[in-house]
């Protein structure tokens, strides 16, 4: 039988999730599209926001279920975990800057890519 912390903890999680998720939405907001560029920017901030989630559901449970981080990523793994985590991030973050914006198509194509291989290599890393 779990104990009060250990319930607690859980459901304290499941509520970082829903904030963090819910902070990224109002960010991005993915029912405002643009006008020109239209599929690539709805599949830089669809894909985003399934890599938010699925990072923060890998998270939760190797925290909160495999007893830490540094139990489910360790040596070299968790460098590159470091990088999954931060590459899309700036990638989302970088799309407004003015170097990009002759370029934008091409940008939310290649962060598309990049936060699809991102999925995969967590569920690769956690799962293998």
């Amino acid at each position: 039988m779990a104990n009060f912390k250990e319930i607690l903890n859980y459901i304290l999680g499941a509520v970082f999730i829903l904030i963090i998720f819910s902070i990224a939405y109002a960010y991005l907001k993915p029912h405002q599209l643009h006008k020109r560029r239209l599929v690539s920017t709805l599949l830089l901030k669809i894909t985003y926001l399934f890599y938010l989630l699925v990072l923060l559901i890998i998270v939760y449970l190797a925290s909160l279920v495999k007893n830490g981080l540094e139990e489910v990523f360790f040596g070299v793994e968790f460098f590159a975990f470091l990088v999954v985590l931060f590459v899309p991030t700036i990638g989302i973050l970088a799309r407004k800057l003015g170097y990009f914006s002759k370029q934008r198509e091409n940008y939310n194509r290649f962060f598309t890519i990049i936060n699809l291989i991102s999925v995969i290599v967590i569920l690769l890393m956690y799962f293998v």
